[in-house]
């Protein structure tokens, strides 16, 4: 019997996931908005994302870092994700992708 492969965990993958994360105040997801710093992918099927917000007093940054670490965990060899909220460097509108922008009527 043969075994079936494991899909390998890739950052491409965990972006796709992140994808799927919105700002409630805003029609743009979190990767499109610049909010992911870092991602890193580490032994044992951990993962570390490294995010930010619009402004240190966004009321919803424990929500969207809550979601952004439970859509991590939904991939498949994800064992352990942590979230972690950063603030440097401050977040700028220049980091929202061209989708981004475009979505947000900005061009």
């Amino acid at each position: 019997m043969n075994a079936t492969p494991q899909s390998e965990l890739t950052l491409e993958k965990i972006y796709g996931a992140l994808k799927n994360c919105y700002d409630p105040e805003m029609p743009v997801n979190i990767v499109d908005l610049g909010l992911i710093y870092d991602v890193q992918i580490k032994e044992g099927g951990r993962v570390d994302v490294k995010m930010t917000l619009t402004t240190q007093g966004c009321s919803m940054g424990a929500s969207i870092s809550r979601d952004a670490e439970a859509k991590v965990l939904g991939l498949e060899g994800v064992e352990k994700a942590h979230v972690e909220i950063v603030w440097d460097p401050p977040w700028t509108q220049n980091m929202i992708s061209e989708a981004g922008r475009k979505k947000l009527g900005m061009e």
